[in-house]
């Protein structure tokens, strides 16, 4: 999967524009990347990459290019 639909899956959990994130982008500074997307989040990475993350995992996080490097199938 390339970057670009690594892009648009992310700012759907976060119910953004994908233009609005960027991978340099801290999750901290996003109102949006809250615990309800972190929940997303798991899910999305068991349904689409058939990994299983844990929340310690997530909150370990601290740009959105972290995001997308946890989605490496």
């Amino acid at each position: 999967m390339n970057t670009e639909k690594k892009m648009e899956l992310l700012a759907d959990i976060l119910d953004v524009e994908v233009e609005e994130i960027q991978p340099e982008l801290e999750l901290s500074k996003m109102e949006e990347w809250d615990s309800i997307a972190v929940l997303s989040f798991i899910a999305m990475m068991d349904e689409e990459f058939g990994k299983e993350m844990k929340g310690s995992e997530i909150k370990q996080f601290v740009t959105v290019q972290d995001a997308l490097d946890a989605m490496k199938e």
